[in-house]
């Protein structure tokens, strides 16, 4: 992760860890904990790595030379891993997105990149969900652009109501998307959410 003048150091993270662990009731100093304040600090570099990227960059590049191609483009099951921001625990899912384009695509791997910053950030799947359509809408410029997010959040499952077995499905419709009850149909139908597909 990038260091900012306001960040704490490394050295200070990993003090953070030590005193969670002694909050818990562990001892810092015993063997089998001495390096985890390190590994936390490695791990978090890597579960938040997205907000050294700006999604919209992996958009700029994009291609005209597609021979008239003008119908849906969908990418689903797009697999994400992220936190929620209330309790700092996993959220599991996938996201599936579409958009009509406008004389322009974009490689389908910058879709999947776009996805995979968002989620490596503290979230709430409905800002994710909203900021991946967004961040589309605004780059590319489409006719429409449609995000379905499906998670299951760990602060559920594994604290407070212990509901296993849960997810949370989230949606942002743009444009034609949003406008056009047969588009948006179209694209339910493509990514076939749900239990059974």
């Amino acid at each position: 992760m990038a260091d900012t003048p306001d960040k704490p150091s490394r050295e200070q993270a990993e003090a953070a860890v030590r005193t969670l662990l002694a909050w818990a009731g562990e001892d810092p100093s015993r063997e089998g904990l001495l390096d985890t304040p390190k590994r936390v600090v490695t791990a978090y570099g890597d579960w938040f790595s997205g907000y050294d990227d700006d999604p919209r960059e992996y958009l700029a590049r994009t291609f005209e030379e597609v021979a008239g191609y003008d119908e849906m483009i969908v990418l689903r099951d797009i697999e994400f891993e992220s936190h929620c921001e209330h309790h700092m625990a996993p959220i599991i899912g996938k996201a599936h997105v579409g958009y009509l384009p406008s004389g322009k695509v974009v490689g389908i791997s910058k879709l999947a990149r776009v996805v995979e910053t968002y989620a490596r950030r503290f979230q709430v799947q409905e800002k994710m969900t909203a900021q991946i359509a967004q961040s589309i809408q605004d780059v590319l410029q489409p006719l429409g652009v449609g995000v379905v997010v499906e998670g299951a959040h760990e602060c559920m499952t594994t604290r407070g109501v212990h509901k296993r077995g849960v997810s949370m499905i989230t949606s942002k419709m743009l444009g034609m998307f949003r406008d056009d009850a047969r588009t948006r149909a179209e694209f339910l139908r493509f990514i076939d959410v749900g239990p059974g597909r």
